[in-house]
C-alpha cells in the first residue's frame, strides 16, 4: 500500500510543472485581458458618439465641426466600424465587453454607412435635375480637350480615402486691387501652367463677413486652374469693423480690377464666373444679380455664378433662425448689417440676393446642404423657386446628409459631388450660356 500510495505522488510531481504553462497559455488564449477589452469597448463608444453627428443636429460652434465632419469621414468611420466588430467578434462569445463592443461597432458602422448608402440615388436626382435644367446633353458643346479633364464620375472611390489630386498651377499671390479707406485689399491668381485665354471664375470666400483671407480654399483654386480655368480668390473688408455695403464694394472693385487686369494673366474675363462660400455665395450672388439693377454700376458679361450653402434672404434668415442654431445668425447678421430688420431694413433688403431677381440674371447652380443648421436648405429652394418662376436659369442640388460648409473636407461624399456638379455646370456656362442674357 505505502509503495502504491507514493508512486503516484512521484509522477504528479513530475507532470504538473510541465502541465502548468499549458494550462496557462490555453487561458490567455482563450479570454482576452481585460485591458484590451475595455480598449477596444472604449474605441467603439468613440465611433458610436462621431458617427452620431451624421444623423443629430449640433447645438453648439463646437459640435459643429462635429456635424460638418462625421459625413465627410463617413468612409473612415464605417471602415473603423468593421474593424472593431471583426476584433470584438473573436471573442463575443465568451467575454461580456466583446459583445457589448460588438453591439456598438455596428451601430457605428450602420450609423456612418447613411451617406454612402444615399449616394447612388442622390447622384440619380442630381442628374436628373441637371438634364431637367441645362438640357439632356447639355455638354455638347465642350470640347473633346476639356471634357478629358471633367471627374469621370461624382464619386471617385479612391480619393475618398486618398484625397483629390488637385494637380498644378502657377500662383501669385497678394496682389493689390484697392485700398478703401486705406485698407489694402489684395487677390490671388491661379493660372493653368501652359500658357493660353482660359475662361475664368472669382472666388469670395466665407467666414460669416467677419474672418477669412484670399488664401482660404486654396487646393479648390489650385483644382479649377489646373483644369482650365483662371481663379481670382478676392479679399473684402470684414465686419463689424466695416458693416455693409463695405463688402460689396470691396468685390466691384475686385471685378473692376479683374476686367481691367485680367487678360495679363491669361483670362478670358468675357467668359466669367463668380463662386462664393456661404457669406462669400451670398456676396457673389449679389455681385452677379445686381449689375444692370444699380444704374452707377458698369455692367460686366458674368456667365454664371455659383453658390455654395450662402444666405439669400437676411431678413427672414434673421426672423426664422435655425433649431439648433450653432453660431447665432442673428448676432453674426447684426454684426455684418449694423443692427436688425427693424433698424436697418433697407441693408437687409440691399444685402439679399433675392431681391434682385429678374428673368436677365445669369445661370445660377445653388449646392445647400440638407442638415445645414447655420444657411437652412429651404432658402436655396426659395431661391431657385423664385429664379425660375422668373424666367432665368437656375439648379439647386441639396445633399441631403451634409451641413453647413461640407466641402471643407473636399474628398468627402459631399465635397466630390459639389465638385462634379460645380465642374459641368461651368464648362456648360462658358459654352453654352449666351452673354445676350445680361441685362
Amino acid at each position: 500500500m505505502a509503495v502504491s500510495f507514493r508512486a503516484p505522488l512521484r509522477r504528479a510531481a513530475v507532470e504538473t510543472p510541465s502541465a502548468e504553462p499549458n494550462l496557462r497559455s490555453a487561458t490567455y488564449i482563450s479570454h482576452p485581458v481585460p485591458f484590451a477589452s475595455g480598449l477596444l469597448v472604449a474605441v467603439a463608444l468613440v465611433l458610436v458618439f462621431l458617427t452620431s453627428w451624421t444623423v443629430l443636429p449640433a447645438p453648439n460652434r463646437p459640435l459643429l465641426a462635429l456635424g460638418v465632419g462625421a459625413p465627410e469621414l463617413s468612409p473612415w468611420l464605417a471602415l473603423g466600424g468593421l474593424v472593431v466588430g471583426v476584433l470584438a467578434l473573436r471573442a463575443s462569445d465568451r467575454d461580456f465587453l466583446a459583445r457589448a463592443t460588438l453591439v456598438l461597432a455596428a451601430v457605428a458602422t450602420v450609423l456612418a454607412s447613411v451617406p454612402l448608402m444615399r449616394l447612388p440615388f442622390v447622384v440619380r436626382r442630381f442628374d436628373a435635375t441637371m438634364q431637367a435644367a441645362l438640357g439632356d446633353d447639355f455638354l455638347r458643346g465642350v470640347s473633346s480637350d476639356r471634357r478629358a479633364r471633367l471627374r469621370p464620375t461624382p464619386i471617385v472611390f479612391f480619393d475618398l480615402f486618398l484625397g483629390i489630386d488637385a494637380g498644378e498651377a502657377r500662383v501669385s499671390r497678394n496682389i493689390p486691387f484697392a485700398a478703401p479707406e486705406g485698407v489694402r485689399l489684395t487677390l490671388d491668381i491661379y493660372r493653368p501652367v501652359s500658357a493660353g485665354r482660359y475662361p475664368s471664375v472669382v472666388q469670395v470666400y466665407g467666414g460669416a463677413w467677419q474672418r477669412g483671407a484670399p488664401g482660404d480654399d486654396a487646393k479648390f483654386a489650385t483644382y479649377l486652374a489646373a483644369r482650365g480655368f483662371v481663379v481670382f480668390a478676392i479679399d473684402y473688408r470684414h465686419a463689424p469693423q466695416w458693416p455693409w455695403p463695405a463688402q460689396i464694394e470691396d468685390v466691384r472693385a475686385a471685378l473692376g480690377w479683374v476686367r481691367e487686369h485680367g487678360g495679363e494673366y491669361g483670362a478670358d474675363v468675357s467668359r466669367l464666373a463668380l463662386l462664393g462660400r456661404s457669406a462669400g455665395a451670398q456676396l457673389a450672388m449679389v455681385a452677379a444679380y445686381e449689375f444692370g439693377a444699380v444704374p452707377s454700376i458698369p455692367v460686366m458679361p458674368i456667365r454664371a455664378v455659383v453658390s455654395y450653402y450662402g444666405p439669400v434672404d437676411l431678413t427672414d434668415g434673421y426672423r426664422n433662425p435655425p433649431r439648433p442654431d450653432p453660431l447665432d445668425v442673428r448676432s453674426i447678421e447684426a454684426a455684418f448689417l449694423g443692427g436688425t430688420p427693424d433698424q436697418m431694413p433697407d441693408r437687409y433688403r440691399e444685402a439679399s440676393p433675392i431681391t434682385y431677381v429678374s428673368r436677365r440674371l445669369p445661370p445660377s447652380l445653388l449646392i445647400y446642404g440638407g442638415r445645414d443648421h447655420v444657411v437652412l436648405p429651404r432658402f436655396g429652394a426659395m431661391l431657385n423657386d423664385r429664379l425660375r418662376a422668373a424666367g432665368a436659369t437656375s439648379v439647386l442640388l441639396t445633399i441631403p446628409w451634409a451641413e453647413h460648409a461640407f466641402d471643407a473636407i473636399p474628398n468627402g461624399p459631399s465635397g466630390q459631388l459639389s465638385l462634379y456638379y460645380t465642374e459641368q455646370f461651368l464648362e456648360w456656362a462658358f459654352t453654352r450660356a449666351s452673354p445676350d442674357r445680361q441685362p
